[in-house]
């Protein structure tokens, strides 16, 4: 795929990591060691993961991840990074749903141990569709499978996010509100603003970004759902599966409080995005896999919610991910990988299906 080379996520040693966890968890664990520590090759484009064992002549743990938030020094993709807060959602999940999450065993929220705060968590056990190269491209076991047993992956995916919708508690989400006033939609929005005027503070803007707030503004739902928790970045890429079914449901940085759609549009749009690039280069990728009207259709049918305004939402969805990749491509350029060109839109990868939702032209 010719693309440019895959951006730094971090500036930190992975061995003196492992030293400094070692001495952080002695006060955790006392006489306990650090072993068998491993930085993932698909390590994240904003928080850092790493896997370990822990050696203790009492209580040996096997099968330890942490969530490390992202090295100030890499040119952050987001401007903050709360672990405190994503422990308390996966907790909660955990607590009020049957969503399979991962154990979290301690949080740290002092920056010092680590150089950022932390969590660490039981490491889940099975395999997650690759986004690099992306599953949709030949030669890995999600293409590879039947069409049975994707279409099994796929309905088991829909129901995770209809359980999440329907069984966590309206009030017990209403934390992840973001400041501001209006609906819940309107703050989301707006915080997106937010975050896109912060990518480019003292940047070149993105013309395509700003049409389509301004289509967003346009087409703004007459009627909008109600506010429930949304898991943030709900893709099949966040969910390590057994065989094909959910064994654990990962990444929980984005979570918010907001309709419905806006995660249902995540998922139908980021596989849109692999599936398109993979398309672009010449293979026919997962034609009939998450389509999007199967996709609304069995979340109704699983939860008796019609989902509405769906091309609002899904090209919300690109345009929040427009937003993070113009982040990663400005990365890129202070690390020296790229150069930035006339025109930024070109620096988002999927610019030509961002300008097709807006002009109408793409469904």
């Amino acid at each position: 795929m010719a693309t440019a080379p895959r951006p730094r996520t971090t500036t930190r040693d992975p061995e003196e990591l492992g030293r400094r966890l070692t001495r952080w968890l002695d006060t955790r664990l006392p006489g306990a060691r650090v072993t068998d520590l491993a930085v993932p090759g698909s390590n994240g484009m904003s928080s850092e993961t790493l896997l370990f064992d822990i050696d203790h002549p009492e209580t040996p743990v096997r099968g330890c991840a942490l969530r490390l938030a992202a090295d100030p020094a890499a040119y952050t993709i987001f401007p903050v990074y709360d672990m405190e807060r994503q422990h308390r959602v996966m907790g909660l999940v955990g607590q009020h749903t049957d969503i399979p999450v991962p154990r979290v065993l301690w949080l740290e929220t002092d920056p010092g141990p680590l150089g950022a705060p932390f969590f660490v968590m039981a490491r889940a056990e099975g395999r997650v569709p690759p986004d690099v190269m992306p599953y949709t491209y030949e030669g890995n076991w999600l293409h590879e499978a039947t069409d049975a047993e994707r279409a099994l992956l796929e309905a088991e995916s829909v129901s995770v996010l209809a359980r999440l919708h329907d069984q966590f508690p309206q009030k017990e989400a209403e934390f992840l509100l973001p400041d501001g006033s209006g609906s819940p939609l309107r703050r989301h929005v707006d915080a997106q603003r937010a975050y896109y005027a912060w990518v480019v503070k003292g940047l070149a803007p993105s013309p395509l970004i700003e049409s389509a707030f301004d289509w967003l503004e346009a087409h703004w739902p007459a009627d909008e759902a109600p506010a429930v928790l949304n898991w943030g970045d709900a893709r099949i890429g966040n969910i390590v599966y057994d065989g094909f079914r959910p064994a654990a449901v990962l990444d929980w940085e984005m979570a918010g409080f907001a309709p419905r759609e806006v995660d249902l549009g995540w998922t139908v749009y980021l596989h849109r995005f692999f599936q398109d690039l993979t398309v672009s280069f010449g293979q026919p990728g997962l034609p009939e896999f998450l389509r999007r009207d199967a996709v609304e259709r069995r979340y109704a049918d699983l939860t008796g919610h019609t989902p509405r305004d769906m091309e609002f939402h899904t090209l919300y969805a690109a345009l929040r991910h427009a937003i993070v990749m113009l982040r990663v491509a400005y990365r890129q350029a202070h690390f020296g990988e790229v150069q930035v060109p006339e025109n930024p839109d070109s620096l988002i990868l999927h610019h030509a299906t961002l300008a097709a939702m807006v002009q109408g032209s793409y469904w």
